[in-house]
């Protein structure tokens, strides 16, 4: 693999990973603007303009655009998160042109017809609905906003259906040339790519994007507390988190590991302590999400009524347990899953593609697999302990559940059983 980067005169970053025995290429435009910089009007326009992006420009129609990548056996997709919002091909090697040539158009030439945009508020609405009869990414939706409270980094990326019907092609065009500013994007391939080319064509192409960068978002400020929503259903969907850590924090690595060892797989801590031992779920599962100032880490549970009492206080002490016994082997256990999927996504264009990508947004570098491996090799089982500590002690949890969640325990609750856990008792002993 070679990776090359270069910034163009407006600041566009272009940079490739050569995989030369593929005969294929993934590549993209990645563009550091997601839903957290939204003002409170504008909740879901990032994920709105993602969808019109492909419904057509002032040479192509949406059909068009689906029948010109096709053609080539192609694909077109695009996607929107908090922090990033990306458009990408996977196409044969000596398509690239066409695939660049499509991308530029549709982020600088779109022209939102109405037709359009009132069909598409009208899926959007769709998707909303469907998240709102799911009640676990009801959970996941109060789980952001209950950790983030009256911010854009707390709102769901979907919007609101009076946000998203509020949306024009004005809207738009605004939020456009706001937000898609060349030094706030990256053009990123990997595969069977050649990288001058790839300059060449990104400096025709999208040469005239806006020299300027975007304003930054605001800062984020943890809140947590509860949010708790009685409904008849047969499970409850709890979700538990705390404060974590920004991707730029020297604990990132540890926080990621750490949520590995507690809940990452079969052989996790609460997987065989909360699922297999004693059987209150069917699935539990932990994370963590790293933004750029900011970051959650969280467990996920779905659990009968009857079970809540009990489960609650035994995923709170398995959490106090972590800062005192996580040991060489489950660390070294995790670290090598950590760093299993590392390498698989490097076998992957797409995966490389956009991991480059994310790095040059986030880092303003690409980091390499060895660097990347060293950090992971660096984390120690007293790290872990540390961090574990200063992420479930004494610090305000973030909860959420949706189901029949009566007599559930609450967050102030929770919090005090962290800090006066039998099992610190027991070690105290």
């Amino acid at each position: 693999m070679k990776v090359e980067t270069t910034v163009l005169e407006n600041g566009l970053t272009v940079v490739t990973d050569q995989m030369p025995y593929l005969k294929t290429a993934a590549l993209g435009i990645w563009v550091r603007t997601g839903s957290r910089v939204e003002a409170v009007h504008q909740n879901g326009i990032t994920h709105l303009l993602e969808h019109m992006a492909f419904k057509g420009t002032h040479t192509r129609t949406a059909r068009g655009i689906a029948e010109e990548i096709e053609a080539v056996g192609g694909e077109l997709n695009a996607s929107t998160s908090i922090e990033h919002t990306n458009y990408y091909a996977r196409i044969l090697a000596e398509d690239m042109p066409l695939a660049v040539d499509i991308l530029a158009d549709i982020l600088q030439n779109s022209t939102f017809d109405a037709q359009e945009l009132a069909r598409e508020q009208h899926v959007i609405l769709q998707e909303i609905g469907a998240a709102n009869d799911s009640p676990e990414d009801q959970a996941f939706d109060l789980f952001q906003g209950t950790a983030w409270p009256d911010q854009a980094i707390g709102r769901p990326i979907l919007g609101t259906p009076e946000t998203v019907q509020g949306f024009n092609r004005d809207a738009l065009n605004s939020y456009l040339a706001d937000r898609y500013r060349a030094p706030d994007m990256v053009l990123a391939a990997a595969g069977a790519v050649d990288h001058d080319e790839l300059v060449a064509l990104a400096r025709e192409k999208l040469g005239g994007l806006s020299g300027d960068a975007a304003s930054s978002e605001t800062e984020a400020r943890y809140g947590g507390g509860e949010t708790l929503r009685s409904k008849d259903l047969m499970e409850a969907q709890v979700l538990m988190g705390f404060e974590g850590r920004p991707y730029k924090s020297k604990d990132y690595y540890a926080i990621q590991i750490l949520a590995s060892v507690l809940g990452g797989g079969m052989s996790s801590r609460l997987f065989q302590e909360i699922r297999e031992r004693h059987g209150l779920c069917y699935a539990i599962y932990s994370f963590h999400w790293a933004f750029s100032d900011t970051g959650l880490f969280g467990l996920h549970a779905a659990t009968s009524h009857e079970d809540l009492s009990a489960l609650m206080p035994m995923i709170a002490d398995e959490l106090v347990s972590a800062t005192q016994t996580i040991t060489d082997e489950e660390v070294a256990r995790s670290r090598a899953q950590i760093r299993a999927g590392l390498m698989m996504a490097l076998e992957s264009p797409a995966a490389r593609a956009g991991q480059i990508a994310r790095q040059i947004l986030v880092h303003g570098r690409v980091l390499t697999p060895d660097e990347i491996s060293g950090k992971i090799e660096a984390v120690t089982a007293a790290d872990l302990r540390r961090v574990a500590h200063e992420t479930f002690v004494g610090t305000t949890p973030t909860l959420t559940a949706i189901g029949p969640v009566d007599g559930i325990m609450t967050a102030s609750e929770l919090a005090g059983r962290l800090q006066q856990s039998p099992v610190l008792r027991a070690a105290s002993l």
